[in-house]
């Protein structure tokens, strides 16, 4: 079983950078895809990145340009690069580990895919 703990949020103001963490331990995760998803109150979880065990990624619009994804197979450990942020970012944000049978450009997006989710880590963006 892995477990995943994110770390890096805080509260910031418009235009700032934010660099999200996602530590693995239990087992290693570098054959394995992993996201980023966030939830901001009242509203479901979302997708926000993903990157595959060949490093390709893929974005949700909302994020492309601005947010960039990516792994330390040393480390066990995945990054969100967050530039430019907006108040409509202010979620908790939560890496997770894809479980299901094919990764997919239909199926990456969906929260039902992944387990092993984290605890999440704020993320606040003030205006």
């Amino acid at each position: 079983q892995v477990r995943l703990v994110e770390s890096g949020g805080g509260l910031v103001q418009v235009g700032d950078s934010l660099r999200l963490s996602c530590a693995a331990s239990g087992r290693s995760v570098s054959d394995d895809a992993m996201a980023w998803f966030r939830q901001a109150p009242g509203k479901e979880r979302e997708f926000v990145a993903t990157i595959s065990w060949t490093y390709t990624t893929y974005y949700a619009d909302s994020v492309k340009g601005r947010f960039t994804i990516t792994r330390d197979n040393a480390k066990n450990t995945v990054y969100l690069q967050m530039r430019g942020l907006k108040p409509d970012d202010t979620a908790v944000y939560y890496c997770a580990r894809f479980s299901g049978e094919y990764y997919s450009s239909t199926n990456y997006y969906r929260p039902n895919e992944y387990d092993s989710w984290g605890q999440g880590t704020q993320v606040t963006v003030s205006s």
